[in-house]
């Protein structure tokens, strides 16, 4: 009780303090040590930081009108700033040093916990150089991709690591660059914009996966999950088709089933799965989270996942291996394109030649108990 007394006593200081009676002894206070002249040139960022409570890095965010602090806060930051006489010179804060420590990391999905995993590297990789991230996602949505990009440059980043949004120009990245935004893309291409990339080996991988399907005497297998707006989506889908053309086996429309990336989708494409025309013994599905929904389904439904019914999944999560049954995957190199894609842009920051060129992960074929041999059932 006596901590959060003590906390609204020092908001109550410093709310004071924005109000005219509480500015003035302030700004009288000041004039005493250091005299009218050359007041503005002699108040530190830290001055304002100390009397509102806040951190310097918020107030140089604030008085540059970054959208990264709250607009009520900085109206607050700012309105002192005028207040004790301070000028924000922008142009010799960004002379003071020719980089900023900060680095753009922008993915569609934080909750999916393939980005979880790549992150966990490329933070690791920046730590090394004392650099930070600040993230964003653009769930896909291309002008929330934008905004992002416009508010690095206006802090001034050093670089950006991207999974692009879907639909995005490379007129986008090559603006970013030519502003002085390095930028490195993960799990997604964009093509026509020459920078470096890293990836897994998509198609590859899915071939892998549906091949040991067939391996296991499946002649009807469905693709679950994916969309063609990705490269991820179109390369993953075209290695099943590859790999069923290859075997001599029908590839029918009906059995891809296309949609989000999720597990609550998953779990809804079992209804319309167990529902197609000559039912598929097997689902080769987009990713785990897809795939694990989908078991969900199938069990909801009374039916065995591994037994009835073979289902993998891609990227090999940690919960692959504790999913009931434990689930059939391919590792894609999540780690490794975040450590690649880190290290590439630190390189480029550091003034070293980087390859505008793709880069992909060679995946792995994770075989547990979701997958077995066929059941033919009348």
């Amino acid at each position: 009780m006596r901590h959060w007394t003590r906390r609204r006593k020092h908001w109550r200081k410093n709310f004071d303090l924005l109000s005219i009676d509480g500015i003035r002894p302030f700004l009288n206070s000041l004039k005493k040590r250091s005299g009218s002249e050359g007041l503005a040139q002699k108040i530190k960022l830290s001055t304002i930081a100390d009397a509102l409570g806040v951190s310097t890095a918020t107030v140089s965010l604030a008085l540059r009108d970054s959208p990264l602090v709250a607009g009520a806060t900085r109206d607050r930051i700012k309105e002192h700033a005028r207040a004790i006489g301070y000028i924000y010179n922008r142009r010799a804060a960004s002379l003071r040093t020719s980089r900023s420590g900060i680095v753009g990391v922008v993915v569609h999905d934080i909750m999916n916990p393939f980005f979880a995993e790549i992150l966990r590297s490329i933070e690791s990789e920046l730590d090394r150089s004392r650099q930070t991230f600040i993230l964003s996602n653009h769930y896909d949505q291309l002008e929330k991709q934008r905004t992002f990009i416009d508010t690095l440059l206006q802090l001034g980043a050093d670089g950006v690591i991207m999974s692009p949004a879907i639909g995005t120009p490379p007129e986008d990245i090559i603006m970013a660059e030519e502003n002085g935004l390095p930028a490195v893309l993960i799990a997604r291409t964009v093509e026509g914009a020459d920078v470096p990339v890293f990836r897994g080996d998509d198609a590859y991988g899915t071939g892998l996966a549906t091949n040991h399907l067939i391996s296991l005497g499946h002649k009807r297998i469905a693709m679950i999950g994916g969309t063609d707006q990705t490269s991820t989506g179109r390369d993953r889908y075209q290695g099943y088709v590859n790999a069923m053309e290859a075997a001599g086996l029908e590839v029918r429309p009906s059995w891809r089933i296309a949609g989000p990336r999720t597990k609550q989708a998953g779990f809804e494409a079992a209804g319309q799965f167990l529902a197609l025309k000559d039912k598929p013994t097997a689902a080769c599905c987009w990713n785990d989270l897809v795939a694990i929904g989908l078991m969900n389904g199938i069990a909801r439904a009374g039916l065995v996942p591994g037994v009835d019914i073979s289902v993998t999944g891609y990227d090999d999560l940690e919960e692959a291996a504790i999913a009931t049954p434990a689930l059939t995957t391919v590792w894609n190199g999540q780690r490794e394109v975040g450590r690649r894609a880190a290290s590439a842009l630190l390189d480029k920051l550091n003034g070293q030649t980087v390859r505008p060129s793709q880069e992909l992960i060679k995946p792995e074929l994770h075989v547990r108990q979701s997958t077995g041999k066929p059941v033919e059932r009348a």
